[in-house]
């Protein structure tokens, strides 16, 4: 697709964005001063399924969703589980909840918080909102409300490697996630993501394509040490990543088949 096509349509899909997010979240607002809880997330995930959808229409992004028998059955809603995912782009963080038949409670920095409309519907939800300035203070906090929600049988979930990495490269994985999986006694599903695919990290700019999104087996958290565990979380994501989206790594490939080639 040209370039000035893809720019029109992504501009499309940014007005969409701002002119549905303004009404929702003042809705969301509204709702959430005589309703709490999933009813107040629930509206939240209804704007987030119009955004992918809209991206879906307007910009060609369209998803495959693999392993989703991996997850807790819908019905079991006991059955708490921490979710890490591999984050390349906004696309994953709309989807998620969007996609999803169980509540999820993010971890995120709180300046998201003071993004008008947007933040302020994200306020009155159930999540973990964290200052990272403050490592001992945002782990704690992570610790408390995250067994807190695991008992109540609610999904946390976590970008380990902190930060959208661009595609075909991988952030250093933190321990934070294993650390509330071992100290909450619940497994871990790890997630792999090419959302970058089609909505690179820092951009606008989308591309028709298709995101495809892996849930891998629940991995066992009782009994193990959190920085051997993040490393088998870590292993599976980027061996999955590699698997979804080959030409992604492909210089990689070819980088170190050079330099073994050129070794005598």
């Amino acid at each position: 697709m040209p370039l000035f096509l893809s720019a029109l349509r992504s501009l499309l899909f940014v007005l969409f964005l701002i002119i549905t997010v303004i009404p929702w979240a003042t809705a969301v607002l509204l709702i959430s001063i005589v309703a709490k809880g999933d009813r107040v997330y629930w509206a939240c995930a209804a704007w987030l399924r119009l955004a992918i959808y809209g991206a879906r229409y307007i910009c060609g992004v369209q998803w495959r969703l693999h392993g989703m028998e991996n997850l807790p059955a819908e019905a079991d809603t006991k059955s708490a589980v921490i979710l890490l995912s591999k984050h390349q782009s906004t696309w994953e963080a709309f989807a998620y909840p969007a996609l999803m038949s169980h509540p999820l409670a993010y971890v995120f920095k709180r300046e998201l918080l003071y993004v008008p409309f947007f933040g302020w519907a994200m306020a009155r939800m159930d999540m973990i909102h964290i200052d990272r300035s403050k490592r001992a203070q945002a782990w704690a906090k992570v610790a408390a409300q995250g067994k807190r929600l695991a008992a109540m049988g609610h999904w946390v979930i976590m970008f380990p490697e902190g930060t959208r990495i661009a595609r075909g490269q991988k952030g250093e994985y933190k321990s934070g996630g294993s650390r509330l999986a071992i100290d909450t006694g619940v497994p871990i599903v790890p997630i792999a993501a090419t959302s970058a695919r089609c909505w690179p990290r820092k951009s606008f700019l989308l591309r028709p394509g298709v995101v495809d999104i892996s849930f891998g087996k629940p991995i066992a958290s009782v009994g193990r040490e959190s920085a051997e565990l993040m490393r088998e979380v870590e292993g599976w994501i980027e061996a999955e990543m590699r698997r979804l989206d080959p030409e992604a790594y492909a210089p990689e490939a070819s980088s170190d088949a050079a330099t073994v080639a050129a070794k005598p």
